[in-house]
C-alpha cells in the first residue's frame, strides 16, 4: 500500500543523473569563411558561370530578393502591388485553367470519393466500440 511513496521518497533522496548529456557552452568561431563555395553533392562541382559579375547576385540575400516562390521574396511590398492593391475585380476571373480542378467534386467520378455507407458511419461514430460487442 506505501510501495509507491517509499519509492518516490527514495528517488527523492537519491542523486539525480540527467539523461542528457552537454557538451558545454557553445563559442563562435572568430574567422569564418563565407565566400561561396558548390554543394558537396553537385554534379559539376563548380559555382554558376555567371555567379558574382555584376548582372549575378553575389550573396545570398541579393538572390533572396529577387527570387520568385509563390510571389515574389522581396523585403519590402509596394503599396500598390503589395497584398490588397488591387480589387478582385481588377485581378481577372477565377476560372481554373484546362486540366486543372479546384474542387474534388468537380474531378471525374473515378477520382472522386466513394461515399460512405450507413455501416462505415455507425462504425466511425461508435468509435469502433461496435466491433467488440
Amino acid at each position: 500500500m506505501f510501495g509507491t511513496r517509499i519509492l518516490r521518497q527514495a528517488a527523492q533522496h537519491a542523486e539525480r543523473t540527467p539523461s542528457i548529456k552537454f557538451l558545454g557552452k557553445r563559442t563562435v568561431p572568430s574567422s569564418v569563411d563565407h565566400t561561396p563555395h558548390p554543394h558537396p553533392a553537385s554534379p559539376t562541382h563548380s559555382l554558376p558561370e555567371a555567379w558574382g559579375s555584376g548582372s549575378s547576385h553575389t550573396t545570398f540575400s541579393s538572390y533572396r530578393d529577387h527570387a520568385q516562390q509563390f510571389g515574389p521574396l522581396r523585403k519590402t511590398i509596394k503599396s500598390g502591388d503589395g497584398i490588397g492593391g488591387h480589387s478582385g475585380a481588377q485581378l481577372g476571373p477565377i476560372q481554373p485553367p484546362q486540366g486543372y480542378a479546384f474542387d474534388r467534386n468537380e474531378l471525374p467520378a473515378r477520382f472522386r470519393r466513394i461515399p460512405l455507407t450507413l455501416a462505415e458511419i455507425e462504425a466511425i461514430e461508435s468509435g469502433g466500440a461496435e466491433v467488440f460487442a
